[in-house]
Protein backbone atom coordinates (compact mmCIF):
# COMPACT_ATOMS: atom_id res chain seq x y z
CA UNK A 1 0.00 0.00 0.00
CA UNK A 2 1.26 3.15 0.82
CA UNK A 3 2.87 5.05 4.02
CA UNK A 4 0.63 6.83 6.22
CA UNK A 5 1.39 8.95 9.44
CA UNK A 6 -0.87 8.92 12.60
CA UNK A 7 -2.80 12.13 11.14
CA UNK A 8 -3.63 10.67 7.79
CA UNK A 9 -1.19 12.29 5.65
CA UNK A 10 1.22 10.54 3.19
CA UNK A 11 5.25 10.25 3.74
CA UNK A 12 7.29 11.26 0.63
CA UNK A 13 9.12 8.21 0.89
CA UNK A 14 5.94 6.16 -0.54
CA UNK A 15 3.10 7.61 -2.72
CA UNK A 16 0.21 5.63 -4.35
CA UNK A 17 0.91 4.57 -7.53
CA UNK A 18 -2.05 6.16 -9.64
CA UNK A 19 -3.53 5.25 -12.43
CA UNK A 20 -2.33 9.03 -14.26
CA UNK A 21 0.20 9.54 -16.50
CA UNK A 22 3.24 11.33 -14.42
CA UNK A 23 3.45 14.43 -13.89
CA UNK A 24 5.58 17.05 -12.02
CA UNK A 25 3.98 17.71 -8.64
CA UNK A 26 5.81 19.78 -5.30
CA UNK A 27 5.83 18.36 -2.50
CA UNK A 28 8.12 19.21 0.56
CA UNK A 29 8.27 19.41 4.52
CA UNK A 30 6.78 22.52 6.20
CA UNK A 31 8.71 24.52 9.04
CA UNK A 32 6.47 21.74 11.33
CA UNK A 33 7.79 18.70 9.96
CA UNK A 34 4.62 18.10 7.93
CA UNK A 35 4.60 16.78 4.18
CA UNK A 36 3.02 19.25 2.09
CA UNK A 37 2.08 19.61 -1.53
CA UNK A 38 1.61 22.75 -3.77
CA UNK A 39 -2.23 23.02 -4.73
CA UNK A 40 -1.22 25.24 -8.29
CA UNK A 41 -4.47 26.53 -8.62
CA UNK A 42 -5.03 27.75 -4.84
CA UNK A 43 -1.35 28.86 -5.30
CA UNK A 44 -0.60 27.74 -1.88
CA UNK A 45 1.24 24.30 0.12
CA UNK A 46 -1.74 22.00 1.61
CA UNK A 47 -1.42 18.50 3.89
CA UNK A 48 -0.17 15.98 1.81
CA UNK A 49 -4.04 13.15 2.31
CA UNK A 50 -4.28 10.79 0.23
CA UNK A 51 -7.14 12.64 -1.38
CA UNK A 52 -5.26 15.38 -2.37
CA UNK A 53 -2.04 13.37 -3.71
CA UNK A 54 -5.02 12.15 -6.20
CA UNK A 55 -6.47 15.58 -6.99
CA UNK A 56 -3.26 17.63 -7.34
CA UNK A 57 -2.25 14.43 -10.20
CA UNK A 58 -5.78 14.73 -11.85
CA UNK A 59 -5.63 18.45 -12.15
CA UNK A 60 -2.04 18.07 -13.54
CA UNK A 61 -3.12 15.56 -15.91
CA UNK A 62 -6.46 17.31 -16.82
CA UNK A 63 -3.77 20.72 -17.79
CA UNK A 64 -0.91 18.62 -19.03
CA UNK A 65 -2.47 16.07 -21.05
CA UNK A 66 -5.85 17.17 -21.57
CA UNK A 67 -5.63 20.68 -22.48
CA UNK A 68 -7.89 22.11 -20.12
CA UNK A 69 -7.18 26.02 -19.39
CA UNK A 70 -6.15 26.28 -15.89
CA UNK A 71 -7.71 29.58 -15.35
CA UNK A 72 -11.18 27.59 -15.51
CA UNK A 73 -10.64 25.55 -12.81
CA UNK A 74 -11.64 26.10 -9.41
CA UNK A 75 -11.02 24.21 -6.12
CA UNK A 76 -13.34 23.46 -3.15
CA UNK A 77 -15.93 25.23 -4.65
CA UNK A 78 -18.68 26.04 -2.38
CA UNK A 79 -22.07 25.74 -3.08
CA UNK A 80 -25.26 26.27 -1.20
CA UNK A 81 -27.13 22.89 -1.30
CA UNK A 82 -30.96 22.83 1.04
CA UNK A 83 -29.56 25.71 2.74
CA UNK A 84 -26.15 24.19 4.00
CA UNK A 85 -23.05 24.90 2.32
CA UNK A 86 -20.94 22.48 0.59
CA UNK A 87 -17.94 22.23 -1.29
CA UNK A 88 -17.32 21.05 -4.62
CA UNK A 89 -13.90 19.15 -5.13
CA UNK A 90 -12.84 20.67 -8.26
CA UNK A 91 -15.57 22.81 -10.70
CA UNK A 92 -14.31 23.61 -13.94
CA UNK A 93 -16.02 26.37 -15.71
CA UNK A 94 -16.55 27.68 -19.34
CA UNK A 95 -15.34 30.39 -21.07
CA UNK A 96 -18.28 32.63 -20.41
CA UNK A 97 -18.29 31.42 -16.74
CA UNK A 98 -21.14 28.93 -16.71
CA UNK A 99 -20.04 25.69 -14.80
CA UNK A 100 -19.07 22.79 -17.03
CA UNK A 101 -17.71 19.80 -15.20
CA UNK A 102 -17.97 19.26 -11.30
CA UNK A 103 -14.87 16.26 -10.07
CA UNK A 104 -15.17 14.91 -6.59
CA UNK A 105 -12.07 13.01 -5.93
CA UNK A 106 -11.50 10.06 -3.21
CA UNK A 107 -8.04 8.04 -1.37
CA UNK A 108 -6.89 5.60 -3.87
CA UNK A 109 -8.11 3.25 -1.00
CA UNK A 110 -11.64 4.19 -0.93
CA UNK A 111 -13.91 2.03 -3.43
CA UNK A 112 -16.11 4.74 -5.71
CA UNK A 113 -19.41 3.76 -4.97
CA UNK A 114 -23.20 4.72 -5.32
CA UNK A 115 -23.15 6.95 -2.67
CA UNK A 116 -19.85 9.10 -4.39
CA UNK A 117 -21.82 9.59 -7.43
CA UNK A 118 -24.94 10.11 -4.90
CA UNK A 119 -23.27 13.40 -3.71
CA UNK A 120 -21.85 14.32 -6.81
CA UNK A 121 -25.30 14.39 -8.34
CA UNK A 122 -26.48 16.32 -5.02
CA UNK A 123 -24.00 19.07 -5.87
CA UNK A 124 -25.06 19.17 -9.80
CA UNK A 125 -28.56 20.07 -8.15
CA UNK A 126 -27.15 23.27 -8.27
CA UNK A 127 -24.73 23.59 -10.69
CA UNK A 128 -26.20 21.99 -13.59
CA UNK A 129 -23.45 21.07 -15.23
CA UNK A 130 -23.62 18.49 -18.46
CA UNK A 131 -20.25 16.64 -17.16
CA UNK A 132 -19.82 14.77 -14.13
CA UNK A 133 -16.33 13.04 -13.31
CA UNK A 134 -15.55 10.67 -9.62
CA UNK A 135 -12.02 9.57 -9.41
CA UNK A 136 -9.96 8.01 -6.71
CA UNK A 137 -7.16 8.36 -9.29
CA UNK A 138 -7.27 4.39 -10.14
CA UNK A 139 -10.49 4.50 -11.50
CA UNK A 140 -12.08 7.57 -13.36
CA UNK A 141 -16.11 7.95 -14.52
CA UNK A 142 -17.31 10.96 -16.13
CA UNK A 143 -20.87 11.23 -17.37
CA UNK A 144 -22.59 13.81 -19.75
CA UNK A 145 -25.96 14.71 -18.44
CA UNK A 146 -28.39 15.73 -21.35
CA UNK A 147 -30.78 18.02 -19.84
CA UNK A 148 -33.65 17.71 -22.38
CA UNK A 149 -34.22 14.24 -22.08
CA UNK A 150 -33.31 13.77 -18.63
CA UNK A 151 -30.76 11.28 -19.41
CA UNK A 152 -26.54 10.49 -18.69
CA UNK A 153 -23.97 8.23 -20.67
CA UNK A 154 -21.16 7.35 -19.22
CA UNK A 155 -18.38 8.11 -21.77
CA UNK A 156 -15.65 5.79 -22.59
CA UNK A 157 -12.57 8.45 -21.50
CA UNK A 158 -12.55 12.03 -19.75
CA UNK A 159 -12.80 14.27 -22.76
CA UNK A 160 -10.08 16.39 -23.85
CA UNK A 161 -11.04 20.12 -23.80
CA UNK A 162 -10.90 20.49 -27.15
CA UNK A 163 -13.30 17.30 -27.56
CA UNK A 164 -16.04 19.44 -25.24
CA UNK A 165 -17.52 21.61 -28.15
CA UNK A 166 -18.43 18.74 -30.65
CA UNK A 167 -19.76 16.42 -27.36
CA UNK A 168 -22.33 18.97 -26.07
Amino acid sequence: MYALTNNNLLTPDRLPQLNLPPVELRIKKDLAGKVVIFDRIRHRWLKLTPEEWVRQNFISWLIEYLHYPLSLIAVETGINLNNTSRRCDTVIFRSDGRPLIIIEYKAPHITISQTTFDQIVRYNMVLHTPFLIVSNGLRHYCCQIDYTTDLYRFLPHIPDYREIPSII
